[in-house]
């Protein structure tokens, strides 16, 4: 192998954000991409897909101990669970084995790149110290993004490679089956609402229409993910990564609103993952009358994530400035990010 050639490890490639980067990846001529995860995926002409459960540990062993030409993993898999203790476990498990199965084997190893976001700063616990930035204290555990870095950090003294954290605000871009992809819970709420002829209503709490966010650009976060792999500087260092905007949904939602033809009515707060828990029939009988893509109502959208979102009564913002000092300094407009979202998922048909 060329010295100047690199083989990439994804692992989480199906998701919203693996997915990106592995679609990103192919554009570059000097990179060669394997792509790990428990569905696995079809070939491309630049991609090898793998089916592994990182979470058997001789199946992971097995599998990617035969890797021996990898020389950066890109870590974002998730084992998802329904509380945060109970998240700590299964995430840790599967780092630990796949940088067990492939640092042995991959003797050119130089990067590995975590996957993390917000939960570092007790994004998810309530209102937080904002605009967070990567040297803030830590909170109380258990906290799964945190102990991964531990990990990686206390396996690093030893070895030859680097790592890099990027912490991404919530990530928007096309996957299906995801657990975390707040763009396909608006499509697809504002679907089913514009087939009941209902308003497009915010179901948050009250507070959370008037709060300050950003999000990310699965795009734009692919980018930054390779940019802080492969330079020199970025070794060893945690990156908040945004799109550099700040948007409340209060001004965005009548805009989203629009773009599907929809009136907006007051918010009223309600549980989608409770409302949305009958509308299977709805979907059904929408992809077949519209003749939408055969997508599984479990697959479209994650009810339980919007509900996460949209109850974030506080503002939910971190410091970019720390990678652009660094030298990245791509940005993104949210509002566009979302209608070019939307317009992909009209293009792919599975939204109307």
């Amino acid at each position: 192998m060329s010295s100047n050639r690199k083989v990439a490890l994804v692992a989480g490639a199906a998701g919203v954000i693996g997915r990106n980067l592995v679609e990103h990846l192919e554009t570059l001529d000097d990179w060669e991409v394997i792509g790990i995860s428990r569905r696995g995926g079809d070939d491309t002409a630049r991609t090898r897909q793998l089916r592994v459960d990182l979470l058997d540990r001789e199946d992971t062993l097995s599998k990617l101990g035969e890797l021996t030409e990898v020389t950066h993993v890109f870590y974002a898999a998730y084992a998802d669970r329904p509380s945060w203790a109970e998240l700590v476990p299964p995430n840790l498990a599967m780092l630990r084995n796949l940088v067990d199965a492939v640092e042995p084997a991959a003797a050119d190893l130089k990067h590995i790149s975590l996957m993390q976001g917000y939960k570092v700063y007790g994004a998810h616990l309530g209102p937080f110290k904002t605009p967070a930035r990567e040297d803030d204290a830590a909170h109380m555990p258990p906290e799964f993004n945190v102990d991964q870095q531990a990990f990686l950090q206390q396996r690093q003294r030893a070895s030859a490679w680097t790592w890099s954290a990027l912490r991404p605000s919530v990530v928007c871009g096309f996957a299906l089956g995801n657990p975390m992809n707040l763009a396909m819970v608006l499509a697809c709420y504002a679907a089913i609402s514009a087939e009941l002829g209902l308003p497009l209503r915010f179901p948050g709490k009250p507070g959370a229409y008037d709060s300050l966010l950003e999000m990310t650009d699965a795009g734009l976060l692919a980018r930054a993910t390779v940019w802080a792999a492969t330079a020199e500087a970025c070794a060893n260092q945690a990156f908040n990564i945004n799109n550099g905007d700040l948007f409340r949904w209060s001004e965005l939602w009548p805009k989203i609103a629009a773009y599907f033809g929809l009136e907006v009515a007051p918010p009223l707060p309600m549980s989608l993952e409770t409302v949305m828990a009958d509308k299977e029939p709805l979907w059904n009988s929408m992809v077949a009358r519209l003749g939408l893509e055969p997508t599984p109502y479990d697959q479209v959208s994650s009810w339980r994530f919007g509900d996460f979102v949209f109850a974030w009564d506080y503002d939910v913002i971190a410091d970019g400035s720390k990678a652009r000092r660094f030298g990245f300094t791509e940005h993104v407009d949210t509002e566009r990010m979302f209608f070019d979202i939307f317009d992909d998922l009209r293009k792919r048909k599975i939204i109307p």
